[in-house]
This record gives structure tokens, C-alpha cells and sequence, in this order.
């Protein structure tokens, strides 16, 4: 079994890292292969709409300019599928946006190559606002894309201010943030046993 997760953070090895990174090191441990792969050094296009992906059925999308073709064929070779964005203004990055657009066109296209493949969103927010919305914005796409949507002990939400881990102040880290990832993983571990074995 194979986990991706993919950070829409505009910076690398930020909050948005330590949450998911939290996620993938139980995942390990429960020996399921992990990968994380940050945004934040990439641009990735927004989807033109064109279409071409209907037309084609290639698995593929026809911007080449980016490395998004090889994001797509890392999803279709995963079990487990896990997005993470920030949240910086009431909803997550432009750069998981465009990624979900341009990977979710290119699935419907292809017979929903996503299709019944575990999904879960991480989000960390800084201030009050937004972090469910973010939230909701990854799972409608996992929901659209007929994914297993899987949920832990409260939203998946961690409380971002320090640049070194989630934190509520520089110094103390988001103790109830982190709990909520690792009880993620557990859940999405079981479902994995339960599904693919």
C-alpha cells in the first residue's frame, strides 16, 4: 500500500509539512510506503478548461509545461491520497486549487481514475476564519472524484504561528492539532488494512 501526500503550502517545510509529515510517520509505522511531495518551489497552471483530456483520454493533461502529468501518475499509483494547504485568506492556496482542478479533470476523464481510493485534507490556519471552508474545499474534491473520504477525533485542522511546528504561540505546539493527525492516520490505516488486504 502506497500514501501520497501533497503540501499546497507556498512554504517548504512550514506548518502545513509538519502536519502532514505527522500523518505519514504514523502511516509508516503501520508500514504502509509514504511519500510527500511540497508545491511550494513549483508553479502549477490553472486548468484552461480546453478539454482536451475528454478528447484524448490519455491520462494525461495537454499542459506540459509543468510537472503535473507526473503528479497525476503518482495519484493513479496510490492507495492513500492526502492533500494539505494553509489557509491564508478563508479558503487553501491557489496552488492546490489549480492542482485539484487540473488532476480532478483529468480523473473524470479518464473513468474516474481516482475512483474509490482513500482521500483525507489536512488544513492549518493562523487566524479564526476559513479553516473549515479550506477544509471542505479538498473534500468536495475527493467527494467528487468518488473517493473514501476518511475523518479522525474532530476536523482535520491544526493552528499554525510558529515556523517550525504547529503552534498556538512560538513556543507551545498545537498538542490537540497533532492528536487529530495521528488519530487520522490510525483511521486511515485501518481503512487501508480493511480495503486492500
Amino acid at each position: 500500500m502506497k500514501a501520497i501526500a501533497f503540501s499546497g503550502s507556498a512554504k517548504k517545510g512550514g506548518n502545513t509539512a509538519f502536519m502532514l509529515k505527522t500523518v505519514l510517520e504514523e502511516l509508516d509505522r503501520e508500514k504502509i510506503q509514504t511519500e510527500l511531495i511540497e508545491l511550494a518551489d513549483e508553479e502549477i497552471k490553472p486548468c484552461t478548461a480546453c478539454y482536451k483530456c475528454f478528447k484524448n483520454k490519455d491520462k494525461k493533461c495537454v499542459i506540459k509545461d509543468d510537472n503535473l502529468n507526473q503528479y497525476i501518475e503518482k495519484l493513479i499509483e496510490s492507495d492513500i491520497i492526502i492533500l494539505g494547504s494553509p489557509v491564508y485568506l478563508v479558503d487553501i492556496t491557489p496552488k492546490l486549487i489549480a492542482f485539484m482542478e487540473r488532476c480532478g479533470m483529468v480523473s473524470i476523464a479518464n473513468k474516474y481514475l481516482l475512483r474509490r481510493k482513500i482521500g483525507a485534507g489536512v488544513v492549518v490556519r493562523y487566524r479564526r476564519a476559513g479553516a473549515i471552508h479550506g477544509l471542505d474545499s479538498i473534500n468536495h474534491f475527493f467527494l467528487v472524484e468518488q473517493m473514501i473520504v476518511v475523518g479522525s477525533n474532530y476536523l482535520n485542522i491544526g493552528v499554525g504561528r510558529g515556523s517550525e511546528a504547529v503552534s498556538v504561540s512560538e513556543e507551545e505546539i498545537d498538542e490537540e492539532g497533532v492528536k487529530t493527525m495521528i488519530d487520522l492516520a490510525h483511521n486511515i490505516a485501518w481503512l487501508a488494512k480493511e480495503k486492500y488486504q
